[in-house]
C-alpha cells in the first residue's frame, strides 16, 4: 500500500477493487498505474482520518473513470465481502451507459477460468485483462491510458447521467403520491354528494316537499293540493229519480 496521501481526482481516476486477501497484488496494479501518471484510488489507502469509510467509497465509485475489479481464487473462495458490494454498485453504474462504454475493466491476477469465477454477468460482457500476481504489463497500463484518454471527458456525462435518473425517479414518486390524493379526493366528494342525494325510505315515513327529496317528489307534492281544489270547485252532479209509471 502507497506511503503517505496522494491527490485525488476521482472523476478521471482509476478504482481498484480487491478482497483483502488481494492486497498486495492490487497494490502492484496501483503502483504501475501511478508510475504512468494514472490517477488510482486505492480505496483504503486514499481515506483521511475522520471519513466516513462506506460512504466515500460508494462516492468514488460513483465519480471514477474506470472500475478494475481484481478477480482471483480468493474471491472465488469468498461468496460475502465488501468487494462483493463494490462490484454490485459498479455494475449498477454500468447500466446507466452504453454498451460502448469501457468502464469495466475486469483483472484476473491468477489462474482463476474465466467461465467459473463468481462474477456478476455484467464483467463476462467485458474484455478481461490477466495479469499474474498483480505484475502489470506495459500493454496493460497502455490500455488503461488509452481508455482514459477516449473516455475521461464522458465521465462527467454519466456522472450527470445518474443525478438525472435520480431526480427523474423522485419527481415521478411526487406526481403519483398527488394524483393519489387528488383521486382520493374526488371519490370523497362523490361519495358525499350521493349520500346527501339519497332519500332513505321507512314504510308510514312522510317528508315535506323540498327536504331530501327528488325533482318529481316535488311536482307530485305540489300536484295533490290543486287535484283536491278541482274537486272540490266542481258542480254536483245531479242524481236522477227514478220514474213511477202507474
Amino acid at each position: 500500500m502507497p506511503d503517505g496521501p496522494h491527490p485525488v481526482n476521482p472523476q478521471g481516476a482509476v478504482f481498484l477493487s480487491y478482497a483483502s486477501e488481494d492486497a498486495e497484488a492490487a497494490k502492484r496494479i496501483c503502483e504501475s498505474l501511478r508510475a504512468a501518471g494514472i490517477e488510482v484510488w486505492f480505496d483504503r489507502s486514499e481515506l483521511r482520518g475522520g471519513d466516513a469509510w462506506d460512504q466515500n467509497i460508494r462516492q468514488q465509485i460513483q465519480l471514477c473513470a474506470l472500475f478494475v475489479p481484481v478477480i482471483s481464487a480468493n474471491t472465488q473462495s469468498r461468496p460475502e465481502g465488501y468487494f462483493r458490494l463494490e462490484w454490485k454498485l459498479a455494475v449498477d453504474r454500468s447500466h446507466l451507459m452504453s454498451d460502448d462504454y469501457p468502464f469495466l475493466v475486469p483483472v484476473v491476477v491468477d489462474g482463476t477460468p474465466d467461465s467459473a469465477a463468481r462474477v456478476p454477468a455484467r464483467f463476462r460482457e467485458r474484455q478481461w485483462t490477466r495479469i499474474a500476481e498483480g505484475k502489470s504489463t506495459s500493454a496493460f497500463v497502455e490500455r488503461v491510458a488509452r481508455l482514459l484518454d477516449g473516455e475521461q471527458k464522458a465521465a462527467p456525462a454519466a456522472t450527470q447521467v445518474v443525478k438525472r435518473v435520480s431526480a427523474e425517479r423522485k419527481s415521478r414518486r411526487s406526481v403519483a403520491i398527488t394524483l393519489s390524493l387528488v383521486a382520493a379526493g374526488a371519490l370523497i366528494a362523490v361519495v358525499l354528494l350521493w349520500l346527501r342525494s339519497a332519500k332513505p325510505e321507512f314504510p308510514g315515513s312522510t317528508a315535506s316537499p323540498g327536504a331530501n327529496s327528488s325533482p318529481a317528489d316535488d311536482l307530485l307534492a305540489r300536484a295533490t293540493p290543486l287535484r283536491k281544489d278541482l274537486r272540490d270547485s266542481s258542480p254536483p252532479r245531479r242524481r236522477s229519480i227514478p220514474r213511477i209509471i202507474c
